[in-house]
């Protein structure tokens, strides 16, 4: 059958403290691979309040139960309490994730700061200025430079990919869409590294829609990938399936297995792909059902090799 990559997008010190050595015991414990991608700076996610003004952002917040996945004290940080900073804290935390045998990579330095500025930002260094503060870090944290970047909230776009290259980045996931891809601007120029985005729903885009809820979330994810042969990535969330949805992944990973998926790590999906025919796709805004905003998304191909028939995200104008 397919190949599932398992992407954890670990976006907070206490999804880095509780979130993620649960996780690791989980997946250890199944057999299982994946891929964590850390913020390594400060904690400001009380800052995210400015994300009230997004259309949908209050919606989501109501269905999804934001409060009891993240916590109050989390709310917090960045406003009323200082946000502490991830990378110097749980520096061990960090290296004990890698040295569980799991692929670690780049997810952002302040998570709140890149998913509320990046898009929109006036200087076009800003997003390598970002990122290089992040890859500093992952190198002082790990001893080697980082190879994976995923972008925070898939808030990513040219100035970001290019940047990617400028830091030695060979590899990301930091878009949604329908199968890896070499990321080019509206010209065919090529942006950055190739991009193994994204393909599956995440639990937040999913639950309180439709009748789905904890206890039935799973069916849906795993109708999506009975028989399929085409691989695909899964992100998932410490805070989320490493803490009150813990039981939601364990029925997942089963499901996964027993339709015959093996469960892997975006290097070792990296490593199947033949780069030199990789696929061309421009690197869009687009929407995703069920996620507020704009996201980075595959657009349409521009390189000769021929695409997945699979319906991409939607890409704006």
């Amino acid at each position: 059958m397919a190949r599932i990559a398992l992407k954890v997008d670990v976006d907070t010190w206490r999804g880095t403290r509780e979130g993620v050595p649960a996780l690791v015991r989980m997946l250890s414990d199944a057999g299982a691979g994946g891929t964590f991608l850390f913020s390594l700076g400060p904690d400001h996610t009380g800052r995210a309040v400015m994300r009230a003004l997004r259309p949908g952002f209050l919606s989501k917040v109501a269905r999804t139960s934001v409060v009891s996945h993240y916590g109050w004290r989390t709310l917090m940080y960045g406003t009323l309490l200082p946000g502490p900073d991830i990378g110097r804290r749980e520096a061990g935390t960090l290296r004990a994730v890698r040295d569980a045998g799991f692929e670690v990579g780049v997810h952002c330095w302040d998570h709140v700061r890149w998913q509320d500025h990046l898009i929109g930002a006036k200087n076009p260094d800003w997003a390598l200025r970002e990122m290089r503060r992040a890859t500093d870090r992952f190198a002082e944290v790990f001893g080697t430079p980082a190879r994976l970047h995923g972008a925070a909230g898939w808030q990513f776009d040219a100035h970001a990919a290019r940047a990617q290259t400028a830091l030695g980045i060979q590899y990301a996931s930091d878009t949604r869409g329908e199968h890896p891809f070499v990321p080019v601007d509206e010209q065919g120029v090529v942006l950055g590294p190739p991009q193994l985005p994204t393909t599956l729903p995440t639990l937040d885009e999913l639950l309180g829609i439709e009748g789905r809820n904890e206890a039935n979330v799973h069916r849906h994810l795993l109708a999506l990938t009975d028989e399929e042969e085409t691989d695909q990535v899964y992100t998932l969330h410490a805070e989320l399936e490493g803490m009150q949805l813990a039981p939601v992944l364990a029925r997942l990973i089963a499901g996964w297995r027993a339709q015959g998926h093996s469960l892997v790590s975006v290097q070792e999906l990296h490593g199947t792909l033949d780069l030199a025919r990789l696929p061309h796709h421009v690197l869009k805004q687009g929407t995703v059902e069920g996620r507020s905003g704009l996201l980075a998304v595959q657009g349409r191909r521009a390189g000769p090799a021929a695409a997945s028939s699979r319906p991409a995200a939607s890409a704006a104008a």
